[in-house]
Order: C-alpha cells, then sequence, then structure tokens
C-alpha cells in the first residue's frame, strides 16, 4: 500500500472519529449542525470529501465487483467508459468519439478519442479496448474472473483493431442493445496490464489501472479506499460540460455499517456524503438544508424473482397468490417518501420500452385467497395454510443491496400471513448474503437489485439459454419465454423490439415469475449543503469529477 498525504491522513483520521461514539456524534447532530443554503457560483478547485458508505463488498477483481452498490462507487471514479448514459437512457460519447453500424446490427465500428491515457501513462487505444471487450464477454473462468452479467456475450464473436484508434467488433446475431450497453457499469475500462493480472492481482486495489479521474492513493481492506485527482485528466464526457481534472483533490471511501451513524456524521459535518439513509429522515435532513439525492437507475423494479423449481412456486396458483397479497400502497405509505412510486412492470418506468401491466399484480387478497382455494391449500386452526401434508412456506432474505428492504419484507410477511402463508425472514450482511443467498439452489424468492442500461440484455436472465442466469429456474422448459428471450436480444429493428419487450412483460407477469414491489431507488445520498456540482448516470452512480465544495 501506497504511504498517505498528510492531509488525507487527517481526512481519514476524521471519518474514523465518526465510529468512536454514537452518542457523542448524535449529540454533535443536534447541537453543532447549522447548514446553510446550498450554495451555486463557480466552481472552485480544491478541497477533500469523505463518503460514509455501509460496505465496499467482498472483492475488487473488476468483472466480479464492478457493478455492485458498494464497490461501483469506487470503480465510478477510476474508471471511464466507451459511451457515457444519462439516467434517461440517452447515449453520448465519452471514450468512443462516434460509432456506427451495419444495417442488421452485427457489426460496430468504434473510433476512439484521441490523447485519452490510462493513469500509468499508457494509451486508452485500441488494442486496449479489445482487450477490454473480451474480458467483459468472456471473462476468464480458469482465473476466477466473471464475465460481465447483461453484457450481451451470447452474440458475441470478435472484436478487432483496425488501426489505433479504430476497433471493429462483430456479433452472430443482431444485437441492438451493444452502443448502450458500453455505458452499463461493468463495462470499465481497465489497463490491459490489469487485465492481464491473475484473481488475486486483481483483487488488491492499489494495481487498479484506469483512465478515470482519480486513481487509488491507498486502501484497506474492509476498512477504506482513498482516491485523488488526475491533473492530467482531460476527457470527461462532454454531455457533463465539464471535461477536465476533477475540481476535488480526494476523495476517501470509508465504511460506517451502522447507518444512523453515517447521517448522524453528515450532520455534524464530519463527513461529506453518507450513502444509503433511511426513506423517513430524508424529508427531516433536507429541510435542515442537506442535500438529498434519490436517482432512479434504469433497470429492474424491485421485488422478487421467483424459483420454479423450489416448492409450492412449482405451482403458477401459488406464484400469482403470492403476487396479489402483497399491498404496496401500504408500503409506499409506511417505509417511503413521495419520492418512491409503486412498480408497474418488471422493469423500472424510466425504461424507454417498459409499459404498464400493474393490474397483472394488483393487490387483491380476495383473489389470493380464491387461487390458493381452487389449487387445494386449505387453511388449518393456526391460519397457515397446507396442501398434501405440506404447509405453504416461503422465507424471505432481505437484501442488504438496500437500505429498506428489510422493514418492507417485514410488512411483506404481515400481508401474506393474512392470506394463509407461513413466512420467515432471514437477513445477512453483503459477504454472508452472496455465499448463502445470490443464485444458490433452493432460495424460493429473490429479490434482485440489478440496473441494466439496454433492454435487450434482460434476455440475459431469464432462462439458461446461451448460459443465462435463469432466474425462475425454468432452464429452457417455457418455450414461450425461450422466444421472447431470442427474439428480444437479437431484434435488429427498435420498434418491433419494443413490442416484444411489451408482450415479455406480460407473459412473465402473468406467470407470477417476478412480483414487483416498487420502483427501486437503491442509492440514496445525503450530503453536505456546501457539495456542489454532483451528477448521476443512468445507473444511479454519483460521478465526483463534476463536483465541487463552494
Amino acid at each position: 500500500m501506497s504511504t498517505r498525504h498528510p492531509r488525507l491522513r487527517r481526512k481519514l483520521a476524521a471519518a474514523i472519529g465518526v465510529l468512536a461514539s454514537m452518542s457523542l456524534l448524535a449529540a454533535c447532530a443536534t447541537s453543532d449542525a447549522t447548514p446553510g443554503a446550498a450554495g451555486g457560483g463557480e466552481p472552485q478547485a480544491g478541497g477533500d470529501i469523505t463518503f460514509l458508505i455501509d460496505s465496499l463488498g467482498d472483492t475488487w477483481i473488476p468483472n466480479n465487483g464492478s457493478i455492485s452498490s458498494y464497490q461501483g462507487q469506487v470503480w465510478r471514479q477510476l474508471t471511464d467508459k466507451l459511451v457515457y448514459v444519462d439516467e434517461e437512457g440517452t447515449v453520448s460519447p465519452w471514450v468512443a468519439e462516434s460509432w456506427e453500424q451495419n444495417d442488421d446490427a452485427t457489426e460496430y465500428t468504434l473510433n476512439l478519442r484521441d490523447g485519452v491515457t490510462f493513469s500509468d501513462g499508457t494509451p486508452v487505444d485500441a488494442d486496449a479496448v479489445v482487450a477490454n471487450l473480451d474480458i467483459w464477454a468472456k471473462g476468464d473462468p480458469e482465473r476466477g474472473i466473471n464475465r460481465i452479467g447483461l453484457f450481451p456475450s451470447a452474440n458475441y464473436e470478435t472484436a478487432t483493431a483496425v488501426d489505433p484508434s479504430t476497433v471493429k467488433v462483430t456479433f452472430t446475431q443482431p444485437t441492438l442493445g451493444f452502443i448502450p450497453t458500453l455505458g452499463y457499469h461493468g463495462s470499465i475500462l481497465l489497463s490491459p496490464e490489469t487485465i492481464a493480472l491473475p484473481a488475486e492481482g486483481q483483487a488488491d486495489l492499489s494495481n487498479a489501472i484506469g483512465s478515470g479521474a482519480f486513481t487509488v492513493e491507498s486502501w484497506q481492506e474492509g476498512d477504506n479506499v482513498v482516491l485523488t485527482k488526475r491533473d492530467d485528466y482531460s476527457w470527461g464526457p462532454e454531455a457533463l460540460e465539464h471535461t477536465g481534472p476533477a475540481y476535488l483533490d480526494s476523495i476517501t471511501y470509508k465504511i460506517v455499517a451502522e447507518q444512523s451513524l453515517r447521517t448522524a456524521s453528515v450532520q455534524s459535518s464530519q463527513a461529506d456524503v453518507g450513502y444509503n439513509a433511511s426513506p423517513q429522515e430524508l424529508e427531516a435532513l433536507s429541510s435542515e438544508g442537506f442535500q438529498v439525492a434519490t436517482p432512479r437507475y434504469l433497470g429492474f423494479a424491485y421485488g422478487f424473482a421467483v424459483d420454479t423449481r423450489v416448492e409450492p412456486f412449482g405451482e403458477t396458483a401459488v406464484r400469482q397468490a403470492f403476487q396479489h397479497g402483497i399491498d404496496r400502497q401500504e408500503i409506499l405509505d409506511t417505509v417511503y417518501t413521495d419520492d418512491w412510486q409503486a412498480a408497474e412492470s418488471f422493469i423500472q418506468s424510466n425504461v424507454p420500452e417498459a409499459t404498464d401491466h400493474a393490474a397483472a399484480f394488483a393487490y387483491d387478497p380476495e383473489e389470493s385467497e380464491r387461487l390458493l382455494d381452487e389449487a387445494g391449500w386449505v387453511a388449518g386452526a393456526d391460519g397457515v395454510r397446507a396442501k398434501d401434508g405440506k404447509r405453504l412456506e416461503v422465507t424471505l432474505h432481505p437484501t442488504p443491496y438496500l437500505a429498506t428492504s428489510q422493514p418492507v419484507d417485514e410488512l411483506i410477511a404481515q400481508q401474506l400471513t393474512r392470506i394463509g402463508f407461513d413466512v420467515t425472514l432471514e437477513a445477512f450482511d453483503v459477504i454472508t448474503y452472496g455465499e448463502r443467498v445470490t443464485n444458490k439452489e433452493g432460495i424460493a424468492v429473490e429479490e434482485p437489485t440489478r440496473s441494466f442500461i439496454d433492454i435487450g440484455t434482460v434476455a440475459g436472465v431469464l432462462t439458461s439459454v446461451n448460459g443465462g442466469e435463469d432466474w425462475f429456474g425454468v432452464g429452457e422448459s417455457d418455450t414461450t419465454l425461450n422466444d421472447f428471450a431470442t427474439g428480444i436480444s437479437t431484434a435488429s429493428d427498435s420498434e418491433a423490439r419494443a413490442q416484444l419487450a411489451d408482450e415479455l412483460q406480460a407473459y412473465v407477469l402473468e406467470q407470477g415469475y417476478y412480483v414487483p414491489v416498487t420502483q427501486i431507488v437503491q442509492r440514496i445520498y445525503v450530503q453536505q449543503p456546501g457539495l456542489q456540482g454532483v451528477t448521476y448516470d443512468g445507473v444511479a452512480f454519483a460521478n465526483y469529477a463534476t463536483a465541487w465544495l463552494s
């Protein structure tokens, strides 16, 4: 690890100090916090910020951790992407200054921006981009490196450096989603030197050589990461107007697991950003003058992916009863604020191809009871239904990637109990959740928190076709779903693909494969009034290359 600069040592010491006493912090928050109105004016260079975060995940291997809600915050500052995608899904140039595609969307040409370099001074040229595309699409299982989830790997054929500033990419099938997916948070540009390292080397964050506006100054596993600005950076996305070096000198990411302590630290001016505050605190924090940001990402709505291999969810009636047994308005009224919205489908409504299918899973406990009655599930003396000697049981695992998941699941447990389910909750921290819940056999319902940039990549989770993630446990047995997955991932016409997306949404919800709850706001930021110019991309990550302290 490198030695910290004196100013960073002081900043980090202040961040570590927030752990000393919850009661002291609370006292400071109530007596010393006197935030003023958020300032404006011209950006000012200089200054260091501390970002308190609940976790930094379990690995720094880029392909394995860059899509995490936690590590992704750091990778956003260290790396660039070929294109920039904003919160509405609009794609604009970044390291790729332009691109062309053939008529059937099987071949793309990327024209790279001149003068872009990695932090070690080597160029971000065509050879480097080819190395990145290959590792995103294929991973390297022998080295323990995953491919990037939701990258269009199934159709990917090859990438070739035509000349130092031109890359040609070919696919075996039409792949309309290729260019937008280059703005996905897994599609981060790293030096070929970093990519070539074994997994153990990539897991050492000090070996990360990116082309972003910041570099790694130091890091300590399970505790903190310190980033410092690159003075020679000059190629930020033009969509953000500021394309030059960051105004801030440094960012310290510090793990503080306790949510209330993160918020109190911002209130007492011991930190600049608190991540994942409770929604119930936001109105009060805003009224005190703090900045609150709740960007919605492009991706899947918050809810449950149902594994049909796990009983009793092999029965369509049980899945549909589960859907209709959830009172989403009660959840919004109890847990959230007006910034949150009910789900309308299993994808977010800001995805361009999203359509409203809320009626398919509307709260209707009478319908839930009718479905279960007709399927032979009979209520016992304790109110729990049973069939053929087996109780109607389900275990919910609140996702640690969403601050509100546990209180939401507690409400859902009460709601499902009223229609005859026996509901158990098991909560784990981030690392244990990954070990025991994520993509593990025997988990009946899982709560994905997954963003995506382009609707075509949704095909990668629906079934096991072409190595898909098979969220619903159907393998290739549901031929209708297979056809949708193939059609939406290989469409060459945007209008035809949008129609397929509408039909796909209707089918998934009618089958009860997914149980939407709310539109997801996974990343909640509480910030000091003086922290200006923060921007948020299509996956709701904060960008501090544009930020300054007023």
